[in-house]
Formats: C-alpha cells, structure tokens, sequence
C-alpha cells in the first residue's frame, strides 16, 4: 500500500520514513519538494491547505501520516493566521479527504494543549486549556480531525528530541562544548521522547489488528525538568565521548527566562491507554536518551 507522510523533512517525520518502510511504499512530501539526503520528493505546502486534495487525489494512500506542523512556539504569537493554518485548517482539509475516502490518518499533537496546571499526568480526557497561539492551533487540529468523522489515530507527545533537526539536546550539546556554565529552567516539568520512539510506536499501532480510532498519549515513562535532561543529557555525552567535559548547569526558575510565549509547567502526558490499547511497554526517558546520545556518538 501507499503511505503518504506529510512533513518528511521534521524530527518525526525522518523517523517515520525509516519505520513505515516495512508496511508500504512511503511517500514522503516537504514543503521544497526535497528530503535532508537531497533526493526529491512531492511538495506539500501547509501555508496552501486547498492544494492538498489534487495532491491527495492524484497520489491515492492508502494510509496517511501528518506529521508537519508550525511549530514555532514563540514566532506564533506574532504569526497567528500562519499558525492555524498549518495546524487546524490544513490538517482538517487532509481529514474530511480520508474520511471521504475511508483512509486512515495518523495526526500528532502536543502536550501544549493544556494548561500545565496539574500535578498529576494528564490523561486523554483531561480538558483541554491552551496558553498561546501554538497550542490553540494545535488543540483546533485535533478537533478538525475529529470532525471529519473517519478513522484517526491522533498521538500527543511532549519534548520531542532526536540526533537530527534542531531541539534541546542538540543546542545543549552545541552550547556545552562552547561555555563552562549554562542556566537551564528547573521549574517545568516533561518527559523527553525520542522521535524514533515516536515512529517507532506508530507503526505498531498501525499493525495491530483492532482498527482503533480515538486519541493516545505517545511519550516515554517518567518525567524530569529542562534542567534535569540537560544534567542528564551531558553526563550520557560524557560517557560516550561526544564531549570532553560537561558544563555546569545552574538551574533557574522560568522568570529568569522570559519568552514570547507562555509555557506549560507540568506537561507529563499519562500514557497508561496507549500501552494498554496497542500492548506495548513506553520505555524510560533515560532509555531512549542513551539510544540517541549512542547514535550521535557514532556519527
């Protein structure tokens, strides 16, 4: 069959060209039309929602992954229309189309669609109360696809990492081996999840064989702060060489580091359906962790 994964160039959209490989042949879109190898691929420009369908028509997936998104936390408070375009209008469009032609879809939100609140993790259920522009959009995406009524798969993450792309532990590596000291937030609170964990869980749940359509929790287990994964994050670059020395790392309240945009401080996701629904164990966050710090090292 033919999967149709939109946003091949992102963190999880990488991964997922790599874990889908084994149930179809993947067709991956970007918004230039090319891969990070180089090599081509279709164009899908979430900025156009109307030029999906002809897309969508001519391609014809049996299955579809969107993995693209406006993720530009801060930049959205600034560029509202683009981020809901992105995130709720075009992911809507790409649903009534499955939905019409009774394909499944794969949709990814974000912890960043509650408040960060509450102290205990947020099950699939909990009301949703979004800070900003990012997280509205992305909690207005989700509703699109529900409303679309066909078969969906939506998967909230959190702390999304891998050996590629830009995130946190690549700007700590990069920001450890320049500086001696590093000021770190310790007053939020996560669980890092691999990107590959991320794929790696899709295509599980895509080959189980209850048709199941609702919304997951997809993270690692457990939780720690910025401040936490960055210790963490610098003692596994010690022990596989990716760095001679490790700074310190002074942890911070979040007043001491403003941003645009207002972040949750509790975004640890329960993940108990997920691993009861699809008949997985999540590994800790530490587990995945020396996975990538491993994949990096040997890069």
């Amino acid at each position: 069959m033919t999967i149709l994964v939109f946003g091949g160039n992102g963190q999880v959209g990488r991964e997922l060209l790599r874990a889908l490989a084994p149930l179809g042949t993947v067709v991956a879109t970007t918004r230039s039309g090319t891969l990070a190898d180089g090599s081509a691929c279709e164009v899908a420009d979430f900025d156009r929602p109307d030029s999906l369908p002809a897309l969508l028509d001519r391609l014809r997936p049996a299955l579809v992954v969107n993995a693209a998104a406006y993720t530009a936390v801060d930049r959205a408070e600034q560029e509202p229309e683009a981020a809901f375009r992105a995130n709720a209008q075009t992911p809507g469009v790409i649903a009534r189309w499955c939905a019409a032609q009774g394909v499944p879809l794969v949709h990814y939100s974000t912890d960043y669609v509650f408040d960060g609140r509450g102290r205990a993790p947020y099950r699939e259920d909990a009301p949703t109360a979004p800070l900003g522009v990012y997280g509205t959009s992305k909690r207005d995406g989700e509703d699109a696809v529900r409303a679309a009524g066909g078969r969906h798969l939506i998967f909230r993450t959190a702390w999304v990492y891998a050996a590629h792309g830009g995130n946190f532990l690549r700007t700590m590596l990069r920001l450890g081996a320049e500086r001696d000291e590093l000021r770190v937030v310790a007053d939020q609170i996560g669980t890092p999840t691999p990107a590959a964990l991320i794929a790696d869980v899709t295509a599980h749940a895509l080959r189980h064989p209850g048709g199941l359509s609702g919304t997951w929790h997809l993270t690692a287990s457990g939780q720690t702060s910025w401040h936490g994964f960055a210790e963490a994050l610098f003692a596994e670059a010690l022990a596989a060489g990716v760095l001679a020395k490790a700074p310190l790392v002074e942890a911070i309240p979040s007043s001491e580091y403003p941003t645009p945009a207002k972040r949750p401080a509790w975004s640890v996701l329960d993940n108990h359906r997920l691993q009861q629904d699809f008949g997985i164990v999540l590994p800790a966050w530490q587990d995945g962790l020396k996975r990538v710090m491993a994949e990096i090292a040997a890069a």
